[in-house]
């Protein structure tokens, strides 16, 4: 269901997450009110708001923590992306010290990278996997890197900085994966959406004269709560959905380097 919601397009899980249990969490009331009478609810409203403000706050802790890590984690993808951007802009200009024919092979080989990267990987990265073709074409390129080292020695300090920018290349492809499959574990969604019905579900047994007043507040409070639950759902998967870290860096590399 998770997985539903983080790829799905942004209204329609805005419409089942936060619509749908927005009306549902409406009729809460309704159906506490018909069945219990209004004196007895009356009676339990210092006690309940009590314990309604112990479980509102533990929550919202829970929640707070949660949509930050997310966002964060977020926010590492798209730096990510920029920085492999920035190591295969880097080593294009530092092929052109090479020889023409290892500087050719060097950037014919990033270029089938960067190109399987924006065709294969980011739609394998949508569902949480690595592209095995992306891969094949990350070994080309250090296979091409140690054909040069092997046939001229003559600059190792040019061929130390070609390394070190692959490097770089590697591992931030590496991190990207590693976010891919989603941040936040199963158990912790599991208490997310439990905790949620759980504070909404505490307003249904408040006794108030005005029914519709109670409803309205507890249709606001769902509004609320479920509309941070939809901001961590939808950005748990930076690479998936309708709000996603797309490849930009990588095809503006390209642009900039192949004619």
């Amino acid at each position: 269901m998770i997985l539903f919601l983080t790829s799905a397009p942004l209204w329609i899980s805005s419409i089942i997450l936060v619509g749908l249990g927005t009306a549902l969490a409406m009729l809460g009331p309704l159906l506490v009110r018909r069945y219990v009478a209004l004196e007895k609810l009356t009676i339990n409203n210092e006690v309940a708001g009590f314990k309604f403000a112990t479980v509102g706050v533990l929550y919202a802790v829970l929640l707070a923590f949660s949509v930050i890590v997310v966002w964060q984690k977020y926010s590492d993808a798209d730096d990510t992306v920029m920085k492999e951007g920035g190591a295969a802009a880097a080593l294009y200009h530092l092929s052109n010290g090479l020889g023409q024919v290892q500087g050719a092979a060097l950037g014919g080989a990033l270029t089938s990278y960067l190109k399987s990267a924006i065709s294969d990987e980011w739609p394998a990265m949508g569902h949480g996997v690595a592209s095995e073709q992306t891969q094949q074409r990350l070994n080309a390129i250090y296979a091409a890197l140690l054909a040069s080292k092997s046939s001229d020695q003559s600059n190792t300090a040019l061929m130390s900085e070609i390394f070190y920018q692959l490097d770089v290349l590697t591992q931030a492809r590496r991190a990207r994966l590693v976010v891919a499959a989603g941040v936040v574990p199963g158990i912790v969604w599991a208490v997310l959406f439990g905790g949620a019905v759980v504070t909404i579900a505490f307003t249904f047994f408040f006794g108030t004269r005005n029914l519709r007043a109670q409803v309205l507040m507890t249709g606001l409070l769902a509004v609320l709560i479920l509309s941070e639950l939809l901001i961590a759902v939808v950005i748990d998967r930076p690479f998936t959905g309708s709000v996603k870290v797309g490849p930009e860096p990588l095809a503006v590399v390209l642009a900039d380097f192949v004619p």
